[in-house]
């Protein structure tokens, strides 16, 4: 981030650098960066900048907007040199993104003031509390967003912001309250009721501020007074927290006395700052309040036992004692109900609690009179006439599949719980209600291995008496319950198998898991008595436009991004239909990530493939294959680059896509696009480690496309060339590079002639052919300086660099090595540097200096980390082994061979055969300073180390060698 630069939010829009303000532009430029402060770090394409900063209007192009950001770049960093790379506002992929941290926004300052001031005011510290609070509120120069009030962008994050505002003036004045200085905070908080007159806090601690100012009759008549408001304007009770303060007020109890502070770091209630009592936590307690009477209500016994789901038990208790409505979503099957009724049962509500199932109800016109009846009551013929019977009473209204009626269900929801302050309600639906106060909980699946196996093993027992699973079935009920994604009803159908097939056979019918899983017990609703009818019931509820890309999204293996499901569903725009399939629990958002990602369960997945016409498949794949591409050579221009690292994390998150096109594209006999999709995805297969997987897809590409383009083959042809390399197979990798050389000529592709000639070189030494490769790793460089790509010219560099070492001249390697390194800083090409440092490393073990070859080899370690290099991290690991030896550790340089010989087996990646000149001089090193049954013993031990074991080894060792700085 540049240093110095702060914005302010809270008011109209502001930016100063250094302590100077920054000139912003007009309008749209400042909403520009209003949207990028909204995104707090995350990447905003500029696709969506130049929808929602000109919603309404039409969009100017994008050459304008490129003009925008370049001006708040120069604004924002005036002192960064024409031509180098903004640290700032940064631009990733098709979008850009501001590069701050929180405390560098006063929003994200008042924010953290905010949480830390809460936390004061819990922890008992009212004084300390003040200060943080008041700190925040001083922050704010006016609205937040001010110069934005009418864009739709801002108002989401505007509202937050105001609603924790009013918070933390509440919170503020509670402190004050809790130190003692009770009769100041009268006259501000009459002000915040006047401004705020339906926030309830505001009135409990005006009324509490009054009756420890000795006016208790002033607080009695204020309670009184919201009272008739809240009825008067909403047509509610108050809440829980007035109705027990006024109970307390009439009682005088002791709690509410000025003379009852609490000692210093005794917990307050936040609400009021009141010592917390163990009646009501959070709470003034009711001395008056009876035991509840023995529940009511007409829940069924449950017919089974209940496995697993302990904390999503508690974490749904919690939300119903904090919130009147709570509504379970959830794929169908996944145990909404079962959980609701568990919950339900372990409540103590006077007059409950009661189950209203609407499942078989289709006619909305009686909802009413259904959930009437469902509670014991009169038929009631609309939602206030079945209101006015429940008004007083205290119970919880389990309200059980909603999703297909949900606008009359949302309806009546609404009016019991705006009219009844004492009746809460749970709600099981696939998607929310979405009306003002609910608070949604998505159940989860079954953990695969714990919670979900025990399901099975439970019901499959219950199937047969004496039933007990074989010797190898734990594991293998592990991987089927994972294959069910953890859905508890796919789970019990696929245990009700077990009386006529084992667990074995059970798991491999999975591919056809619809014909599978059918025969539910006689009791079940008819939705729930196949997978199929489960998932139909969902699909039935769906408009044209969301099942077409429901069912197209099939084609999607692993998770998606918004891109991702325009791209292979065909629908623009695809925000609308794919919002609708996410509330309708058929598509799952991935919270925690940015931009946000999608997934769908595996069964859902099936299903929905299952719908799909051949031709509608056809073409669904079609789009998949050609968004596969578009992401894969989008990400190969830039990664070699500043975002190396997120794009090869991209690239993996995506990686059984990729691997779904190529298979995709063969079976289809497109051998040329599985060509270019395998040249695009090279640099991510030789640094991530799945060299042996990219060999096998591009020997099928090449064998289905014989007339391919020169073009294509030669950057397909080089990418054989370099896996061929980290494989150990430096003839054939030798070879494939000569011929890359010449397509690349042929079709006039100066970078893959570059690199293929640098690479033809450096091979030919190390496989012992007869070649200048001197020469051709000038001619390289020169080649690569003519394309101007920077990456470019600093891996050509480097590679001169290591021709010119194995040719025995040092001083000019290394001469070529600081350009290589100068250039590869230029460019983020970080991958360069690193390797010009392993030369460097083997050159000063030649030299015998074991702690300097540690030294640089702990610093490339570190790069190989972030990155998640596999390939690179192996050759330096083993030529770190060769180091350690050099200082009196071989047997754990033995140790550290293992490791790097069974993790290069299962990446395909060979460093002795890769590295022919020095690697065996490495190995036989290592195993010289040890007798061989001493090194066997040591190596079998190494066999067993992880990536991250090993790692964490050898830093270990290197930080034990370090030379005093």
């Amino acid at each position: 981030m540049a240093v110095g630069v702060w914005f302010g939010v809270l008011g109209p829009l502001r930016a100063e650098v250094g302590g100077r303000a920054a000139r912003l532009g007009g309008p749209r430029q400042q909403a520009v960066l209003a949207l990028l402060l909204i995104a707090e770090g995350r990447t905003v394409s500029a696709e969506r900048i130049l929808s929602e900063v000109w919603d309404g209007s039409r969009p100017p192009s994008m050459t304008t907007l490129h003009g925008y950001v370049g001006d708040l770049r120069r604004a924002l960093e005036p002192e960064r040199e024409p031509g180098a790379p903004a640290r700032l506002l940064v631009r990733e992929g098709s979008g850009y993104a501001l590069r701050i941290t929180p405390a560098a926004v006063d929003a994200g300052l008042f924010t953290d003031l905010a949480a830390r001031g809460r936390r004061s005011l819990e922890g008992g510290e009212p004084e300390q509390a003040t200060e943080l609070l008041g700190q925040a509120l001083a922050l704010w120069r006016g609205p937040a967003y001010a110069d934005f009030a009418g864009a739709a962008f801002a108002a989401p994050d505007a509202t937050r912001l105001e609603d924790l505002r009013a918070t933390v003036r509440e919170d503020r004045l509670a402190a004050v309250i809790a130190s003692g200085r009770h009769a100041a905070a009268v006259g501000e908080l009459e002000a915040l009721v006047a401004e705020q007159p339906l926030r309830e806090r505001g009135w409990e601690l005006l009324a509490l501020a009054l009756y420890r100012s000795g006016r208790q009759a002033e607080a009695l008549a204020t309670l009184r007074r919201v009272r008739r408001r809240l009825a008067d304007e909403l047509g509610i009770d108050p809440g829980r927290g007035l109705r027990e303060l006024e109970a307390a007020v009439l009682a005088q109890e002791p709690a509410l006395s000025p003379d009852s502070r609490p000692a210093r770091g005794e917990p307050l209630a936040p609400e009021t700052g009141v010592a917390t009592a163990p009646a009501a936590p959070g709470r003034v307690p009711s001395p008056h309040r009876s035991a509840p009477a023995p529940p009511a209500g007409n829940l069924p016994f449950a017919l089974s036992s209940f496995v697993g789901r302990g904390g999503d038990l508690a974490a749904v208790a919690d939300l119903l004692d904090g919130h009147r409505l709570v509504t379970l979503t959830g794929p169908g099957g996944v145990g909404k109900t079962r959980l609701a009724l568990e919950v339900a049962r372990a409540r103590t509500d006077a007059d409950g609690p009661w189950l209203v199932e609407l499942a078989g109800l289709r006619a909305p016109e009686l909802l009413t009179a259904t959930i009437a009846t469902a509670l014991g009551l009169p038929a009631a013929s609309s939602p206030d006439q079945l209101a006015g019977m429940l008004v007083g009473r205290d119970l919880l209204i389990v309200v059980d599949n909603c999703e297909h009626l949900l606008v009359p269900a949302a309806t009546v929801v609404h009016t019991l719980l705006s009219r009844c302050g004492a009746v809460r309600i749970l709600c099981t639906s696939r998607e929310p209600l979405g009306i003002t106060g609910e608070t949604v909980y998505e159940v989860p699946p079954l953990h695969a291995e714990t919670e979900a196996a025990e399901l099975f093993l439970r019901r499959a027992a219950a199937t047969q008496a004496g039933w007990t699973p074989g010797p190898d079935d734990r594991e293998r009920i592990a991987a089927l319950c994972a294959g069910l994604d953890g859905i508890p009803l796919a789970i019990e159908l696929a245990a009700a198998q077990c009386r006529t097939l084992s667990v074995g056979q059970i798991a491999d019918a999975l591919e056809d898991r619809f014909t599978l899983l059918v025969g539910g017990p006689a009791g079940r609703p008819d939705r729930h008595r196949t997978l199929l009818d489960t998932v139909a019931w969902s699909d039935q509820l769906l408009r044209p436009a969301e099942r077409r890309l429901f069912h197209r999204l099939g084609v999607l293996c692993a998770g998606f991004d918004l891109e991702g499901a325009a791209a292979v569903g065909g629908v623009t725009p695809v925000l609308a239909p794919l919002s609708a399939l996410v509330r309708k629990s058929l598509v799952t958002a991935e919270p925690g990530t940015a931009p946000r990602r999608y997934r769908m369960l595996e069964t859902l997945r099936q299903y929905a493939l299952g719908f799909l016409s051949p031709e509608e498949l056809a073409g669904a794949r079609e789009r998949h294959r050609a968004w596969a591409l578009s992401r894969a050579e989008s990400a190969e221009r830039h990664i070699r680059g500043p975002q190396g690292v997120a794009l090869l994390d991209g690239l993996s998150r995506d990686q059984p896509e990729f691997r779904a096109a190529f298979a995709s594209a063969l079976a289809e006999g497109d051998g040329e696009h599985a060509l270019r999709l395998g040249g695009a995805l090279f640099w991510f297969w030789f640094r991530r480690g799945h060299v042996a997987e990219g060999l096998a897809w591009l020997s099928q590409a090449f064998a289905a496309a014989p007339t391919a383009g020169a073009g294509v083959r030669a950057r397909a042809r080089f990418a054989v060339g370099a896996l061929r390399y980290v494989a150990g197979q430096t003839a054939r990798a030798h070879e494939a590079a000569r011929t890359a050389i010449e397509e690349a000529r042929e079709a006039g592709d100066p970078v893959t002639e570059a690199s293929a000639t640098a690479y033809a070189g450096y091979l030919g030494l190390l496989a012992g052919a007869a070649v200048d490769a001197a020469a051709l790793a000038g001619t390289a460089v020169e080649l690569a300086r003519r394309t101007t790509q920077v990456w470019l010219e600093a891996e050509t560099l480097m590679v001169q660099g290591m021709v010119l070492r194995i040719l025995g001249d040092l001083p000019g390697a290394d001469a070529v090595f600081r350009e290589a390194i100068a250039a590869a800083h230029a460019s983020g090409h970080d991958w360069v540097a690193d390797g010009a440092a392993w030369c460097d490393m083997k050159t000063a073990s030649d030299r015998g200096d074991g702690p300097r070859a540690l030294a640089i080899a702990g610093d490339i370690l570190a790069a190989m980390d972030l990155y998640g290099d596999i390939s690179f991290w192996l050759v330096t690991v083993h030529s770190a082994a060769r180091a350690l030896t050099l200082t009196g550790q071989a047997e754990q340089a033995a140790l550290l061979m293992g490791a790097v010989e069974a993790i290069g087996r299962r990446a395909g990646v060979s460093p002795e055969l890769m590295d022919p000149i020095d690697g065996p001089r490495e190995a036989a090193a290592v195993r010289g300073a040890l007798p061989p049954d001493e090194y066997e013993r040591h190596a079998a031990r190494g066999r067993a180390l992880s990536r991250e074991d090993a790692s964490a080894l050898l830093t270990n060792l290197i930080d034990g060698h370090r030379l005093p700085r």
